[in-house]
């Protein structure tokens, strides 16, 4: 009798340790064609632990936008993005959706471009509204409108998703933005080797699309568009970005557009950026569907 009760024991440890395991989210790596960029594009996306049983079933979707020579990996490898997505929708505080990082940089010593505007001989932009956008959404199970689309990202990637939410309110229903590249400041910023080369032509991309200068010079149109999103604003006290964070919020404020901004202890590094998602998400999360 005692070892029937002993196998029972152990076999409901085994199926409370099978239950625990259950199914597990994913990222997964691809890649696609553009045209636009005439090369092959890669990119690494996050899948929900129900995607695969609830077949049925369609998802919110976050657009994470890398760093300066970072890659599509960087988010997942050094920011733990997956984990820490697994560990809000168990406490309950975010709900479950894709999330999928397109690989907009390299090393510049590698020959690769960086950035996520149209550029001389890079029209990232044009490729992501354009390719990258309509190939996630019918590829997978995306809800696929305003409401259950958000955007966001770090630094280079933070100064992108502003950018995205600026030009283009109908498609995001919110904007993340993380130590964000707003605009170029007069100090601390990675200068160009030589002119012409792609840090300079990333640099001027980067003036030309000013997240700045385009609220102040919004018409009441836009300001008006500019309020359909909510926005966050995330950036660290000890951080080289903090005044072109600050002059962002100002402009927002004085467009009374409405803009949450929070300062942290922290500079701009991968610590900060990680422990940003335990705010981002949440915050993206309470706006899908609104």
């Amino acid at each position: 009798m005692k070892r029937i009760i002993l196998l029972i024991a152990a076999l409901s440890q085994l199926c409370l340790l099978f239950a625990q395991w259950g199914p597990q989210s994913k990222v997964v790596h691809h890649s696609m064609q553009s045209k636009v960029l005439n090369a092959e594009r890669e990119y690494t996306i996050y899948l929900p632990k129900s995607y695969e049983a609830e077949t049925d079933r369609k998802y919110p979707v976050l657009y994470l936008l890398h760093g300066m020579t970072d890659t599509d990996k960087a988010w997942f490898w050094r920011g733990h993005a997956s984990e820490v997505m697994d560990q809000l929708v168990a406490s309950g505080e975010a709900v479950e959706m894709i999330i999928v990082s397109p690989n907009a940089g390299g090393s510049f010593d590698e020959g690769h471009w960086n950035g996520y505007f149209d550029m001389p001989g890079w029209k990232y932009e044009t490729f992501f509204f354009t390719e990258f956008l309509p190939h996630i959404e019918s590829t997978y199970r995306v809800i696929g409108d305003k409401s259950h689309r958000a955007v966001a990202g770090l630094s280079m990637g933070g100064g992108g998703a502003a950018a995205y939410g600026q030009k283009h309110p109908e498609l995001f229903s919110s904007v993340y933005a993380i130590s964000a590249l707003m605009d170029i400041p007069q100090q601390g910023a990675a200068q160009p080797r030589e002119p012409g080369d792609k840090l300079a032509i990333l640099t001027q991309s980067v003036k030309d699309n000013s997240c700045v200068k385009y609220v102040e010079k919004a018409d009441e149109e836009r300001k008006k568009q500019l309020r359909t999103v909510k926005w966050f604003v995330d950036c660290g006290d000890d951080d080289f970005l903090l005044d072109r964070n600050i002059e962002f919020f100002q402009a927002m404020r004085k467009a009374y557009i409405p803009c949450e901004f929070r300062i942290r202890d922290g500079g701009h590094s991968w610590e900060y950026f990680h422990s940003a998602l335990y705010t981002g998400l949440p915050f993206v999360s309470r706006n899908f569907g609104k």
